[in-house]
Order: structure tokens, then sequence, then C-alpha cells
């Protein structure tokens, strides 16, 4: 989708998925998620500050801000600078526009930390990725290395286009619909608003990968099975539940549909388990991976694309002022949200050039949870540290520790901690 000129400034639509967002985007309900870089030194504010300069005259889609139409949101150049703070509150907040300069990401950081919050109008998990890494590379870069090699130069050469994936891809010919069974909903004490409680696994990748190989599924069908028995053992057996866990699970569709794009690109699949017909993990992971290889094919993917799509593409909600269109998306998108459970979000392995990794310690994401999903999440891994995080909105930490036991009890040596919320 290219850049488009009105009265001297560049402007672009916001893609088809990211249309809604902040439809639905409330300070409960928040849409953002956080990447994070863990370095060996405390971070040097000045430094990062030149770092994520630097870094936007590449990465120039996310030098936006957002502003108001008569029917939908769009994107215009934002010539301020991006505000970098130390980090002194709960992740994954509500971006408060106005308060940052108007730009829909976040960088703060504390002690030896780099965070990037992003609303997700502005980009997926991937793309984010991709600019926390070129904001650490120029870091370490200004910091710690006085002269850089063209070669690791263009090893970093990036080209992103800000095509719109979905609409690339939509076939209005393909006849699909959402489910519209409720899920089973996560029980406990809700914490205060604004209180995000953080529980982070670490645990060895390639043990991980071994002991999944072992019962032939990949690292993602193997986590969203002890996830989902986890869920099953600490929720639905004791609340008597006749509800379904279901998982949503994103996944990126550069990978089945060739695109450059630097704007949203992702799908996702239901992972859906009758906890009264499988109950042993065992039975779990076979019907996980089952779904996993019928909904991981790009037929399935195109009928979800289609599903998400036809809110977007409603020829009345088109011609709806925009104040209209977020009442009703909002409501909208409370009620969808009942048919999950939570989210798992793998983004998998962050590649970085071997020059910058003596500087790195480890990488961390989160999803910011809310009232219906009220556990978020994810999985990230660097080197041989891999990173299983739960954001969470209630007291009680029984699916996290029954995650942590039940890998243990199968070889996979587990380390805990958080923010102590």
């Amino acid at each position: 989708m290219k850049l488009k000129r009105k009265e001297g400034l560049e402007w672009r639509k916001l893609d088809n998925y990211a249309k809604l967002f902040p439809l639905a985007s409330t300070k409960k309900y928040k849409t953002v998620f956080r990447i994070s870089v863990v370095l060996k030194d405390k971070i040097d504010k000045e430094i990062l500050e030149k770092a994520v300069n630097t870094s936007l005259n590449k990465f120039r889609f996310f030098k936006v801000r957002m502003r108001k139409g008569i029917f939908w949101y769009y994107f215009e150049n934002n010539f301020k600078n991006p505000i970098i703070e130390e980090e002194n509150d709960y992740p994954c907040r509500f971006i408060d526009l106005p308060l940052n300069n108007d730009y829909l990401f976040k960088v703060t950081y504390f002690d030896c930390k780099i965070n990037l919050d992003i609303f997700h109008c502005l980009t997926d998990g991937n793309s984010a990725t991709h600019f926390l890494k070129e904001i650490t590379y120029n870091y370490i870069e200004m910091k710690y290395l006085n002269n850089v090699s063209t070669t690791l130069t263009k090893e970093r050469e990036v080209k992103y286009t800000t095509e719109d994936i979905y609409t690339k891809n939509y076939d209005k010919k393909i006849k699909a619909k959402r489910e519209s069974k409720k899920a089973y909903n996560l029980k406990g004490r809700l914490l205060p608003p604004g209180v995000v409680s953080v529980t982070h696994e670490f645990m060895s990748s390639s043990k991980v990968r071994e002991i999944a190989k072992s019962k032939n599924a990949t690292i993602t069908q193997f986590l969203t099975a002890h996830l989902i028995y986890a869920i099953h053992e600490e929720g639905v057996k004791k609340d008597k539940s006749k509800r379904e866990i279901i998982i949503q699970v994103p996944v990126n569709l550069k990978k089945y549909f060739l695109s450059a794009t630097g704007s949203n690109s992702f799908s996702y699949i239901d992972i859906k388990i009758d906890t009264n017909k499988y109950f042993e993990f065992e039975d779990i992971l076979e019907e996980v991976k089952k779904q996993f290889e019928e909904k991981l094919t790009e037929k399935e993917l195109l009928k979800t694309i289609a599903v998400n799509l036809r809110l977007s593409n409603n020829f009345i909600l088109k011609l709806v002022p925009l104040f209209l269109k977020k009442v009703v998306v909002s409501i909208t998108h409370r009620e969808f949200r009942k048919y999950n459970t939570t989210t798992l979000s793998n983004i998998g392995r962050v590649g970085i050039i071997s020059e910058y990794k003596p500087y790195i310690d480890k990488f961390l994401l989160l999803i910011a949870p809310e009232s219906v999903e009220k556990i978020k999440c994810t999985i990230c891994a660097y080197e041989d540290n891999m990173v299983f995080s739960f954001a969470s909105v209630i007291e009680e930490k029984d699916v996290e520790y029954k995650l942590k036991s039940n890998l243990e009890n199968q070889g996979i040596e587990v380390q805990i901690e958080g923010n102590e919320v």
C-alpha cells in the first residue's frame, strides 16, 4: 500500500485487520503487546534515544501518528521524536497517544532491559521484533563498537512494504463463518485496575525440542497441549465446567503468502479441546497435533482471512461514521473475545547476528491481558534460552505453577521469575 500525499503530508490507510483495533481498543481492552531485550550492562538513556531515532530512519512506517477520518482512522507522518523514559509502570499499558508524542509505540528501559510496547494497529510481533533488533544493533554499535563493517550493514538490510496482505489474499467467494460457541473462561480474583502480573518460565530450547520430537510434535504443539492440560487441571476440573478450552494461536502469514509487508501479517487458528473427552495429557497432545495439521493450511487460513475481513468490508459498516463504528465494533469484539480461553503466541527463535550476541542476554514477549482473556501467554527463544511467559489480571498463579510442574515431570528444568504481583 503506497503512501499517499495530502496537504504536503504522507498518509496511508490502516491494513484491513488493523482497522478494527483502534475501534475496539479501550483502557480496559488495550490491544498492546510488548517485546523486550535484556542486555548484559545497564542501559544508557542518551545512547538509547539516538539508537531509536536512527532505527526509525530505516523503519519509516513506524514514524507515524494515527488520525481520525470521517469513516476510518488513517496513518500520517509524525515529525516529532519519540519519548524514551525509564520504566515506571506495568507492561502493556494503554498507550495515551497525546502523552507519547502521538507515537503508536513506546520505548522504555529499566536496568539492563529495553522494552518496546506496540499498539497492534501499527504492526504485529514479527515486524516489532525486527524493529527492536534494529534498535538493539544500533545501541550496541554506539556504545561498544567503534567501526561497523560493510558486511554487517548488509546483513541488516531490510526492505519493507506497507502492503495489505489481507486485501491481497481476500477471496469474497470463500464461504466461512466464525464459531459462536463460548469457551471456558479462567476464574480468579481480579487484580486492581491497571495491574498486570507477569510470570516468566525459563527452560532449555534444546531440551524442549528433544522432548517434543520424541512425541512427534513441534514445540508449539507440545507447549499448547501443556497449557491446555494445566488449564484443565487447575480450572475446568475444579469448576466442573462443560465448556471447551479454546486456545487462539497467532500464525505468521508471511510463511504462507509471499509478502515483505511491515504491516500486520498474522492470522490465527483456534485449538479447541473438549476436556470431558480428552483429559489426559497424551490424549490432549494427539488432538492438538491433529488440529494443527488440519488448520495450518493455506486453504484454512484463507477462510480465516475471509471471516476476519467480513466485518471491516461490510458495505453498511463502511458508510457508518467513525464515532458510531467504534460503538458497533467495540460491542462485537467484546462478544468475540468470549470465544477464546486464552491466546498463546510463539514468535519462535530470535536470530541475532553473531557480532552482537556477546552483549545480549535474552528476549521476552508479553501480550496485554484483559477481563475476558484474563491470562495471555507467549513463547520466545534466544540461543538455548526459551521463555514461556504469562501476563495476568488475576491473583492466582495456579495455571502458571501447574505448567511448570508438568514440564518438570517430563524432564524439563524450569526456572521461574516474575514482577512479584
